[in-house]
């Protein structure tokens, strides 16, 4: 008896083959999912220039008769990356820029630089700020409200730590001289431009951001956003005032935004930040500090394994070097500027997320 119900001895016995197998249908009536991605050969490659709820202001053909703006969103494929201002992003779909279009962003370009920080010297997580900015305009005031020496520190150790080069700007120094607290940087090298409330020297400091892209940071209250907008003036940032109670500025930039520097001298880019009262520093290579004084790096090599470089540092390579005059008379000033950045990280500073 054949193994089927009631087929007679005599029958022929069955043959499976694939067209005996029962396929479920897919009840949402679309393509089995794949982890195969389109290449996107046609992709156009853009710039980032803010970031709005999820959706993207691309730059398209910059310098280019054909440039334009294209409101992008994010693939699903990278739902898990952070696309941020100042990105190189490859993008698809409708790339007209007419009104109501959206395109898709694909793919982020590799990156050259990028600007972190993290909500206190504690935590690892790392919040993006801008991506391949290649100067830092350090923004603070000689008053109202009063400088902050170790906030300036810790931008600055942000800075050395991306590759980027600082830039410091003090802000109404008609209020008060700056002398004082710009003599805690005589052992940095990087441009100083001072500015009173009356007067501002914005073809000095257009000239240093020419062909650059340059994100301007700073505590809330200093004058940012005065100065972007002097600088690019149809930026339309919002200017906020001073608590005169309590000393503080009030948040006024929301959000990161690329905007055009435009000179007769050339063309670059001002990233405006929204204003900090702290900078956490917990995802930073303290290594990457040393590398920024490239004199002081060369000596260290001298230095015995682990060596910290502070003031307590036993047979300290750099702190002998200074002490027997082989960096001349700027040498005590730049090694205190390095410890002072290194001290940063020592343990009775971890915690400290609000600088003065």
């Amino acid at each position: 008896m054949s193994w089927w119900a009631g087929a007679d001895d005599d029958d022929d016995e069955q043959e499976l083959d694939e067209s005996a197998v029962r396929v479920r249908p897919n009840r949402k009536g679309n393509r089995p999912r794949t982890k195969t991605r389109p290449e996107h050969n046609d992709a156009l490659t853009g710039r980032v220039l803010g970031v709005d709820r999820g959706r993207y202001t691309v730059l398209l053909d910059e310098n280019t008769p054909e440039e334009r703006q294209v409101t992008s969103a994010r693939a699903s494929e990278l739902r898990k990356k952070a696309v941020v201002t100042g990105d190189r992003v490859d993008i698809v779909g409708d790339t007209s820029g007419a009104e109501g279009s959206l395109s898709r962003i694909v793919r982020i370009q590799p990156r050259v630089t990028l600007l972190r920080r993290s909500a206190d010297d504690t935590d690892a997580v790392e919040r993006v700020i801008v991506a391949n900015a290649d100067q830092m305009l350090i923004v603070v005031a000689a008053a109202n409200p009063e400088p902050r020496i170790r906030l300036v520190d810790r931008y600055l150790v942000a800075a050395y730590d991306a590759g980027i080069t600082p830039i410091l700007c003090v802000t109404k120094t008609d209020l008060a001289d700056p002398a004082e607290f710009l003599a805690n940087f005589a052992g940095l090298e990087f441009q100083v431009f001072t500015s009173r409330t009356d007067e501002m020297p914005i073809e000095e400091i257009s000239a240093a951001l020419v062909g650059h892209d340059t994100v301007f940071v700073g505590h809330s209250g200093v004058g940012k956003s005065t100065l972007v907008n002097a600088l690019v003036p149809d930026a339309h940032r919002a200017v906020g005032v001073v608590n005169t109670v309590t000393g503080r500025g009030r948040h006024t930039s929301s959000s990161t935004v690329s905007l055009r520097l435009q000179t007769d001298a050339g063309r670059g880019w001002c990233i405006d930040t929204p204003g900090v009262r702290s900078f956490g520093l917990g995802h930073i290579n303290t290594e990457n500090i040393l590398k920024a004084f490239t004199d002081l790096a060369a000596i260290a090599e001298e230095c015995p394994r682990g060596c910290t470089h502070l003031p307590d540092a036993p047979d300290c390579a750099i702190v002998e070097a200074v002490e027997a005059g082989r960096l001349g008379d700027t040498g005590p000033a730049r090694l205190d500027s390095l410890q002072r950045l290194l001290g940063t990280f020592a343990p009775s500073n971890r915690t400290v997320t609000s600088e003065r």
